[in-house]
């Protein structure tokens, strides 16, 4: 595999563990009860945000890290192929925005807000201009695993807190 690709994996691999990360912790904060049963006070939105989002963690991250490299990858370079041949490289960022939100498409609301994450976080890491190693996407799966430790963490607490 030559180094270019590697490069491109590896950042695209660290953006899905900001980006995922971040999608189960705001989807915590706006859908903390998924059953729907009502939250009738703070301590109990809290709480509820708190033990929602390493759930939601645990089945949105393995998505978004395969599905969302793949497709970022194949949005980028799509969209690079074309505003090539249109000699238009200012077409590139739009025509990958608009392709990152037709894949995001496929489970509508929740896949559309993960997918467009992924994409400011991938477009804020590639401006960065930095070589992104394997080894650091590597490490970058951290991030997910603290989020999750943390929020259980809190549940663990909360439980011998309460007597549970």
């Amino acid at each position: 595999m030559n180094m270019e690709v590697n490069k491109i994996i590896s950042r695209k691999i660290i953006s899905a563990s900001i980006s995922g990360s971040m999608f189960a912790i705001l989807l915590g904060l706006f859908v903390p009860n998924p059953f729907g049963e009502t939250i009738s006070s703070i301590p109990h939105y809290l709480f509820a945000m708190v033990l929602s989002t390493p759930v939601y963690l645990m089945y949105s991250f393995p998505a978004i890290l395969i599905y969302g490299v793949l497709t970022s990858t194949i949005s980028d370079k799509v969209s690079s192929f074309i505003a090539t041949k249109m000699k238009n490289e200012k077409s590139e960022i739009i025509l990958s925005g608009i392709l990152h939100v037709v894949f995001g498409l496929i489970l509508l609301f929740y896949s559309l807000g993960a997918s467009l994450l992924f994409f400011i976080t991938d477009r804020f890491l590639q401006k960065k201009n930095k070589d992104y190693k394997p080894l650091q996407s590597i490490k970058s799966l951290a991030i997910p695993l603290a989020v999750w430790l943390i929020f259980m963490g809190i549940v663990y607490l909360e439980h011998i807190l309460n007597g549970g």
